[in-house]
């Protein structure tokens, strides 16, 4: 594997914890200026992954390359800024006091005061952070992420305690992050927000790699559609669970909603029970659908 072109390369990287493997032989790279959201169920080793790349944790075997360098290096540098979930921040202090401190710290720094406006939190700088609430403390902890000129900017589910409003105007500044040719890698459960912002998306499960793509690639990797139909006269829902391919399905009064793995058999069965759907529609999957439907498929295929 050549690291000369990536921002990240993990190499058959594995992390254990007694008898519970975190990371079981992962490889993967990131490219530079790639927005690439990491997914996976709780237990799918995304936060160990995102330790090991950046050195908080050491893999037992394999390696994890940033920039070329270790991961201790390519921080030491400046070149990597980071959100993470675990660890608190400074008490006593003010806002604007940890984010001085941040940039004064960070070999390439931009000033304080465009950092905090940034951030969206020059209006509580003299507040002490141990006064914050949830969102709050989380916008400092992206302000202590992005204090300085960094290349790759890691993620651990950045939004967590955001109103919708904020939110937005936090993906705003990371799409001018990467637009700026940075790398942005975050861990999330908000499956919409994966949806609307990356560019690249990975999907982790007992920490192997199970799938990665555009998220219209890992819909279509599901291999299900959505159907949907609104039927004028009651039916018994067994009648409906015989279909073949069927994956799902749920009766709400007249409307009916199923999944299967293969739409055309599916529909065309359903016409030959001399029904007469309206409204008939197909479509892919949403992410979150398929991401379910990823795992679903993979715990069953470990369980044989």
């Amino acid at each position: 594997m050549t690291t000369t072109a990536s921002v990240v390369a993990f190499d058959q990287v594995s992390k254990a914890y007694g008898t519970i493997r975190a990371v079981d032989g992962l490889t993967l790279t990131l490219r530079p200026g790639e927005t690439v959201a990491l997914l996976g169920p709780n237990g799918a080793g995304k936060s160990t992954t995102l330790d090991l790349l950046l050195g908080l944790k050491r893999p037992d075997s394999g390696t994890v390359r940033v920039f070329g360098t270790s991961p201790r290096e390519a921080i030491v540098a400046g070149r990597v800024g980071a959100m993470l979930q675990s660890g608190g921040l400074m008490d006593e202090v003010t806002v604007a006091e940890l984010v001085r401190l941040a940039c004064d710290l960070h070999p390439r720094p931009y000033p304080a005061k465009d950092v905090l406006a940034r951030a969206g939190i020059s209006q509580i700088a003299d507040r002490k952070v141990d006064k914050l609430s949830g969102g709050q403390a989380q916008r400092v902890r992206f302000a202590l992420a992005t204090a300085g000129d960094s290349d790759l900017i890691v993620l651990d589910e950045p939004t967590t305690g955001m109103d919708v409003t904020t939110r937005q105007a936090f993906w705003a500044t990371m799409r001018e992050q990467a637009d700026q040719g940075r790398t942005v890698l975050f861990a999330t459960h908000y499956l919409e927000e994966a949806d609307a912002i990356a560019d690249r998306v990975l999907v982790l499960h007992r920490g192997r790699l199970l799938a990665d793509g555009t998220a219209a690639e890992i819909k279509a990797k599901a291999g299900v559609r959505r159907i949907s139909f609104d039927l004028r006269d009651s039916i018994d829902e067994t009648v409906l669970r015989a279909l073949p391919f069927l994956t799902y399905l749920d009766m709400s009064g007249h409307t009916v909603r199923i999944q299967s793995s293969d739409a055309d058999a599916t529909v065309h069965a359903l016409y030959g029970l001399g029904l007469h759907p309206r409204n008939l529609e197909v479509a892919g999957l949403g992410l979150e659908q398929a991401f379910v439907a990823i795992t679903e498929a993979e715990e069953a295929r470990t369980a044989c």
